[in-house]
């Protein structure tokens, strides 16, 4: 073992902490300054055999553990709040693995995500580009769209020293009321799979670990600690595990989070069949699995499961636990030395061991305008009746009218831990006026703050009356943590809605939210604007939007109801869960969640169903017009392993430039006892007044996904069926308007 004497720890020490003030960072990557303590930084990393730097990840992984002694392992097992030594301006919030200077170990700085840096190692120090919600991003459609996202996140992450980001969140919005839907990517795990790999690449060529989350089922807030979920092994498979899968295969992400709930009895993060079997031994995920905050309920049962980071604090992976599972057999050393190599490589990989920690200055206009391009791509027009849409700049008077929640302030995100602190915020008002003075308009605002419990409604619609042009803002800010209460807009917004647009037909409702909400006023509301919570430039998004500077080119990533009694989870054992008399050890009863609508979930329950949605999944009306034409699938017929070409035309048939997102379904062959189609392929096609453009979609049935698979629970493994597969495109899941179809014959009857 290598052995490590005072004075070199001490010098180790001193070169690390004086480092600070010397590394800065330059085009977003770091730069280190050739000072003195840097050459004896180097000096002294050249006497560490793990320092090698032309050294593999996994070489070097294994000298550093071989080299650690048994307390030294254990205190990397979990994380702490407290002070980061390298950055004492930071005071003592935390969220981090503090380092062991002698061995080279820096501090292991964390931060939350998904819609920006949120809660991190140096809150509320730290400030960040508060982006566009992911749900949002989902809308988009756009993988390039996405990587951007994750390269912007990446940055800021690299830039303020840290080192791992808890992003992409992809749990399924099989719940409207979840909390945290703004987290994730809506309720088709192929969109979320696709959408979030590229964030993850994005993320990590930053050389910031990036944490698919959280694994899995964590779908509901309500008793997200106590719940315990039952599913068909099929149902977990094919949609609630995919997006993850996509994640590890195409994304190649670093890290996974375990989440809170329990699933088929066990907790999530001790369940050997999903951090062992599936995880490791089917995907081949490679990386290091963290629990969620307080998601560790025990020592030697989690780490044999696969579980290699406690965090935030070191309640089960302590000295004395994790001494005692050794003496008494429960745990071995080659367990304790796999958690920490599987999170050592992936430090090694991304370059953690050999930079500076330093604290950089985020470009704020930079990052500022590329979140506003995000989320001018992220807004969805679901009605657009008379062409209000996109606004005169000569009109005369407007009314911006709404609760003070949407009109006096951005809607910079949702609640909980990925709050994000943002570097600066544009109001609606400000948005509005910045965008007119661009366009030379001298249009008169007229701004009314609508009480929480209507008392000034008569005001509002005074100023409706008295205006050209009415812009409504309404929505709702949910939170980690808990649930809505119902799908309805909270704080008597559809009262203020119905009141305000009988005042004036000429209203632009502008929605603020992060989930799917039910509209009795749909059909008074001529256009309605979906802008999610736009992130910290806001007023810009939306009036840029609403005078048509960018043309609203996002598709719905859920699917929006008439009523709560038309979804999936309409039923207290699909949600909330019941009590059935199981209790936990302590005597606690657990309740009992049930997936009984099985693949029926989404706008595949709407299909099955036949229930029509307000809204349907993957609509969204655009300020011109396009068509889809000359539907060519080849081969037609397949042995199950060929790849198919899906092509077609898409013209932009208006008088501005768009983009339209044609929506590739497959059908599968009757005996395969699935819902009527499946999202396997789109692609955001941007066409000039006119274009024409031919697009091929490629499905190939050996990719992540499993386009043409089923999952076989008797064989633990995709199986393809012989039979008819129809094809549909279109440009919702509501909206199919070519169709086709494919035979396949397997050799054998099936392949994986």
């Amino acid at each position: 073992m290598f052995k490590v004497g005072k004075k070199f720890k001490k010098l180790v020490w001193s070169t690390f902490v004086s480092s600070v003030a010397v590394a800065s960072i330059a085009g977003g990557a770091f730069s280190v300054q050739p000072t003195q303590a840097n050459a004896e930084q180097a000096a002294v990393s050249s006497q560490l055999p793990w320092m090698d730097t032309s050294l593999s990840p996994e070489k070097r992984t294994e000298l550093l553990i071989n080299a650690m002694t048994l307390d030294q392992k254990i205190q990397q097992l979990a994380g702490q709040r407290g002070a980061i030594p390298e950055l004492p301006e930071c005071g003592s919030p935390g969220r981090h693995v503090p380092g062991i200077p002698e061995l080279g170990i820096p501090t292991f700085r964390i931060t939350n995500g998904p819609v920006g840096l949120g809660g991190g190692d140096c809150s509320p120090q730290d400030k960040a580009t508060a982006l566009p919600v992911a749900l949002g991003l989902a809308a988009s459609f756009d993988p390039s769209l996405a990587y951007s996202f994750g390269d912007l996140m990446g940055g800021e992450a690299r830039t303020l020293g840290l080192h791992e980001l808890e992003a992409p969140g992809m749990n399924l919005a099989r719940l409207g009321e979840n909390g945290r839907n703004f987290e994730y990517m809506g309720e088709d795990p192929y969109l979320a799979g696709v959408l979030s790999s590229k964030e993850i690449q994005g993320i990590q060529d930053n050389d910031i670990i990036a944490m698919s989350k959280h694994y899995v089922l964590n779908d509901q807030e309500q008793n997200r600690g106590s719940v315990n979920v039952n599913i068909d092994e099929n149902v977990l498979h094919e949609l609630y595990l995919l997006p993850f899968e996509m994640s590890v295969k195409d994304g190649n992400v670093g890290s996974i989070m375990c989440s809170y709930n329990r699933v088929s009895g066990t907790y999530a993060c001790e369940n050997d069949y999903l951090l062992n079997t599936v995880l490791r031994d089917q995907w081949g995920f490679k990386g290091y699995v963290q629990s969620d905050f307080g998601a560790t309920h025990s020592t030697a049962p989690a780490l044999n499961a696969g579980l290699d980071f406690e965090m935030q604090s070191a309640r089960f992976f302590n000295t004395a636990n994790i001494n005692a599972a050794l003496a008494d057999g429960s745990l071995t050393m080659d367990t304790v030395d796999q958690a920490l190599s599987r999170r050592y490589i992936q430090m090694f990989k991304y370059g953690i061991f050999d930079r500076s920690i330093v604290r950089g200055t985020i470009d704020a206009e930079t990052n500022g305008s590329k979140s506003r391009e995000i989320a001018e791509q992220t807004a969805v027009l679901l009605k657009n009746e008379g062409n209000l849409l996109p606004l005169n700049p000569s009109v005369k008077s407007i009314a911006l009218i709404g609760k003070s929640t949407y009109v006096d302030a951005a809607v910079a995100g949702g609640g909980g831990s990925s709050r994000v602190s943002p570097l600066y915020t544009v109001s609606p008002l400000q948005g509005l006026q910045n965008t007119l003075t661009k366009l030379g308009s001298n249009t008169a605002i007229t701004k009314v703050t609508v009480a929480n419990d209507n008392s000034n409604l008569n005001e509002a619609v005074a100023a409706a009356k008295n205006a050209d042009i009415v812009i409504l803002m309404a929505g709702v800010v949910t939170s980690e943590g808990r649930d809505r209460p119902s799908l309805s807009l909270p704080d008597s917004q559809d009262e203020m809605i119905s009141a305000v647009t009988e005042a004036n037909k000429k209203t632009a409702l502008i929605l603020k939210d992060g989930d799917p909400v039910l509209m009795p006023w749909v059909n008074e509301v001529p256009s309605i604007l979906e802008a999610w919570n736009p992130g910290q430039e806001d007023g810009n998004v939306v009036a840029n939007l609403l005078f048509g500077l960018a043309n609203p080119s996002g598709k719905l990533p859920v699917t929006y109801p008439v009523s709560k009694a038309d979804t999936p989870t309409s039923t207290a054992e699909r949600y909330p869960g019941v009590n059935q008399g199981v209790l936990d050890s302590t005597g606690k009863e657990i309740p009992q969640v049930y997936y009984s609508e099985g693949l029926e979930m989404g706008y595949r329950w709407y299909d099955a169903q036949g229930i029509k949605p307000l809204f349907a999944f993957g609509h969204g009306l655009s300020y011109t017009n396009f068509d889809i034409s000359r539907l060519v699938v080849t081969p037609k017929t397949t042995d199950g392993t060929k790849k198919i070409q899906v092509s077609f035309f898409v013209e932009n048939t208006g008088k501005v430039a768009g983009a339209e997102v044609p929506q590739v379904y497959v059908g599968l062959p009757k005996n395969a006892n699935e819902p009527p189609k499946r999202l396997v392929g789109f692609e955001k096609v941007w066409l000039n007044p006119g274009e024409k453009k031919h697009v091929t979609i490629t499905i190939d049935p050996a990719t992540s996904n499993h386009p043409l698979s089923i999952w076989d629970s008797n064989a633990d493994t995709w199986k393809t069926l012989d039979g008819e597969y129809k094809v549909f495109v279109g440009n919702s899941s509501d909206n199919i308007t070519l169709t086709d179809s494919i035979n396949v014959r397997t050799p054998a009857g099936y392949s994986k």
